[in-house]
């Protein structure tokens, strides 16, 4: 129809294309070599896949994962932010700016928007909170939780692997 938005189909992702994923999620910095190799296809046919899942956004990027507390940054904590209505954009890019926001997420649920905090101690955390998400314009409240420990749990790539 005229006028109306259009998105994009989801990408097709199959068994090979999940192996790719989970070689690539246990170890980012496999060769193309290496990767077809651990997955048992041709290194033109990895190279291939590889640049579609990255062109598709199905890859969207390479990261290091770095434990916080090796950076001083002994204390992480989840803060749900409620914001008044209509100022979820600009709450956003202020939350963004904010040095020790890790993640921020838009949620469904009694609040607006979940976002992982990381400090080197309580009285920083303290002070981001208080002083500093807090002060946002469009922010009515926040609640904070400590998180005592971190575990990724699954394997993503098996979630809805049903092509």
């Amino acid at each position: 129809m005229p006028g109306m938005p259009t998105t994009s189909p989801r990408p097709r992702v199959d068994d090979t294309d999940r192996a790719i994923i989970r070689a690539l999620r246990a170890d980012g910095r496999l060769s193309v070599r290496a990767l077809a190799e651990q997955v048992h296809i041709s290194r033109a046919n990895a190279y291939a896949r590889l640049e579609r899942l990255r062109e598709t956004g199905v890859i969207t990027g390479f990261t290091a994962l770095v434990a916080p507390e090796h950076l001083g940054l002994g204390t992480s904590a989840y803060v749900s932010v409620s914001i008044e209505q209509n100022s979820w954009k600009p709450v956003a890019a202020a939350l963004r700016r904010v040095p020790s926001v890790e993640r921020v997420a838009l949620v469904g649920a009694e609040f607006d928007a979940l976002v992982t905090v990381r400090c080197r101690d309580n009285h920083e955390l303290r002070d981001t909170v208080l002083e500093q998400i807090q002060a946002i314009p469009g922010v009515k409240a926040t609640r904070t939780w400590l998180m005592f420990e971190e575990t990724d749990v699954h394997d993503i790539t098996q979630v809805g692997a049903t092509d």
